[in-house]
């Protein structure tokens, strides 16, 4: 889930920043509501199903990576006095600025309260030093600036976008540098913002693709941090106190913890300073101590959930791979083949366009600090539920056993790396890049090498890795709908042997 908490009028994104967050399409429809100073909290309208039903975390960016395969920036980094990453790179173009502070602080450290860390980043802009939300929304209104805030599983992040002239610059950045510091936790906002949390959880129990999004990740991840929905539960949220959200705050948002990410018209010099200044007031500490492992999936589970619709939705998923995995290239082009490039992809051709079975299907990878989940689903109507739910699986076995053709990779390859290079052409395009790069430790070449790394994968490494890696009898089942009584779902059986026919 990704959770924009910004009381402002939000930065404008761009089509890299929609990705990053989730955001591809319209902030309000079917599976999302707009944000706005009385719901913060919102799942976002994508520009598919497969998107729909699972906001990306800031992770997703990396998927993109082909825009600027060819046409890196030149990053340069280092560290501030109290161990914050800083990653800058320099755009005299505009007297723009823009600044993004990523904190391990995401939703897998909410231990056992569930939207904690939503809850506390949602927090920040109602109150900082003496300033109430009002003044924090003035402060950078009234200078043509905005902050945000947004919280995944992983991460949360604080941004702001300003005029490097004064007094933008200058009111911008201590805005920054109050928020993340000097949270105040109003009594008074800390409960009008409950109510906004509580109000948007019961909203999404009347939407059956947050039903099942929820119900994969909880059947996928288990006991596993990740298995949490960033949003919480009502009664964790009830729960919640100002205390709890301090602690939070004291224990995550420290300079160890942080990454900051800088692109705009200064010098080195000038974000040097301006680095110190964001994060300079978090006490050092130490970093997060690393997430526990994600374990496979021991075997297919099925639940079936009973929803007075006529459509059902039909999610499929498993532990996938992490930002670090040595399969990503791999995994990545082959998933894009799989289920990842909309009418063009395997999947739409055998559920679509063959059997008419769904308007949409999907399949993808949230990379994340530890293996996040491996996604396939689609919307179809009841009775045609256990069929699609089969030609879906199947698909994959056959996918998995015999890997792309080399037309198809061909045509992959040319769509990932062709025509990207000069999308990169704004901060607001670099700054979600940076903040990937930093906290996940990619090299800062990542971006050049791009293009070289996709062009290198061959038919038989994606065949490989999808053999070892992707396990179409281990996959967790949901369904949501089934109007009068449940859907007849078969569980998925062995896999065919590698090499041989799905």
């Amino acid at each position: 889930m990704c959770v924009e908490t910004s009381r402002l009028n939000p930065v404008r994104w761009s089509s890299e920043q929609r990705s990053v967050c989730g955001i591809a399409g319209p902030r309000n429809g079917p599976y999302g509501r707009r944000a706005n100073r009385t719901s913060s909290f919102f799942g976002v309208h994508l520009r598919s199903f497969a998107t729909n039903l699972f906001p990306v975390t800031l992770t997703a960016a990396l998927l993109l990576l082909g825009t600027a395969a060819q046409a890196g920036p030149k990053i340069e980094t280092w560290q501030t006095a109290n161990g914050a990453l800083v990653l800058f790179v320099a755009a005299p173009q505009l007297p723009m600025v823009d600044v993004r502070v990523v904190l391990d602080a995401g939703a897998a450290r909410d231990g056992e309260q569930p939207g904690l860390a939503a809850f506390t980043a949602n927090m920040l802009n109602e109150g900082a030093r003496d300033w109430n939300a009002d003044t924090i929304a003035e402060r950078m209104e009234n200078v043509g600036a905005s902050i945000s805030v947004v919280t995944d599983r992983d991460m949360t992040s604080v941004a702001i976008r300003s005029l490097t002239r004064e007094p933008a610059f200058t009111t911008a950045l201590e805005t920054l540098a109050g928020v993340l510091a000097a949270p105040s936790f109003p009594a008074d906002a800390l409960e009008r913002n409950r109510e906004n949390i509580l109000i948007g959880l019961r909203q999404e129990q009347e939407q059956p693709a947050k039903v099942a999004q929820k119900a994969l990740y909880r059947q996928v991840f288990g006991n596993h941090p990740y298995a949490s929905d960033p949003s919480g539960t009502e009664e964790s949220v009830r729960a919640l106190t100002a205390a709890d959200l301090k602690a939070f705050h004291d224990r995550y948002y420290t300079g160890a913890n942080a990454v900051v990410a800088i692109v705009g018209a200064l010098d080195r010099p000038a974000a040097q300073a301006l680095a110190e200044q964001a994060v300079g007031a978090l006490p050092a500490r130490e970093r997060a101590p690393r997430l526990p492992a994600v374990p496979d999936l021991d075997a297919a589970t099925l639940e079936q959930i009973e929803f007075p619709s006529s459509q059902t939705h039909v999610l499929a998923g498993q532990p996938g791979m992490a930002r670090s995995d040595p399969d990503y290239f791999a995994l990545y082009l082959g998933n894009h083949i799989l289920g990842g490039s909309g009418l063009v992809s395997i999947l739409m051709d055998e559920v679509r366009e063959k059997r008419g079975l769904s308007y949409n299907t999907f399949s993808y990878f949230i990379p994340l600090a530890q293996p996040g989940p491996f996604l396939m689903g689609l919307q179809t109507k009841n009775a045609q539920a256990g069929q699609a739910l089969e030609v879906l699986v199947d698909t994959l076995k056959q996918f998995a056993a015999t890997g792309p053709t080399d037309a198809q990779l061909t045509a992959a390859k040319k769509n990932l790396t062709g025509g990207f290079p000069l999308r990169i052409a704004e901060n607001a395009e670099i700054i979600p890049y940076l903040a990937v790069i930093g906290f996940y430790g990619l090299p800062l070449d990542y971006l050049d090498r791009f293009t070289d790394r996709i062009n290198a994968i061959s038919a038989e490494q994606i065949r490989n890795a999808f053999a070892r890696r992707v396990h179409s009898e281990r996959l967790a089942i949901v369904t949501v709908g089934g109007e009068g009584g449940k859907v007849p779902v078969p569980v998925p059986g062995p896999a065919p042997a590698a090499g041989g026919p799905g």
